[in-house]
């Protein structure tokens, strides 16, 4: 008994603060399709340097990341 508690204390730990740091990633993300200037920002740190195209590009980009494509779509041959 006194190995499974902390064994279970710990699973549990785990699972709860991926939950919440998959939650607070997809609300981060959410924000920045939204606020351009907290794009920039995150760009910076990373960085590049972005100009206006390649923001709304970038911005289009995270959009579409979280939509998911049609089903029965056309394949391009190659």
């Amino acid at each position: 008994m006194d190995i499974v508690i902390p064994i279970i204390t710990l699973i549990v730990g785990l699972v709860g603060g991926f939950l919440i740091g998959v939650f607070y990633l997809r609300r981060q993300l959410t924000k920045m399709q939204s606020d351009p200037e907290m794009l920039q920002k995150m760009a910076k740190q990373m960085g590049y340097n972005l100009n206006s195209k390649q923001m709304q590009r970038a911005q289009q980009m995270m959009k579409n990341q979280g939509q998911i494509p049609p089903a029965g779509g056309k394949r391009r041959k190659k």
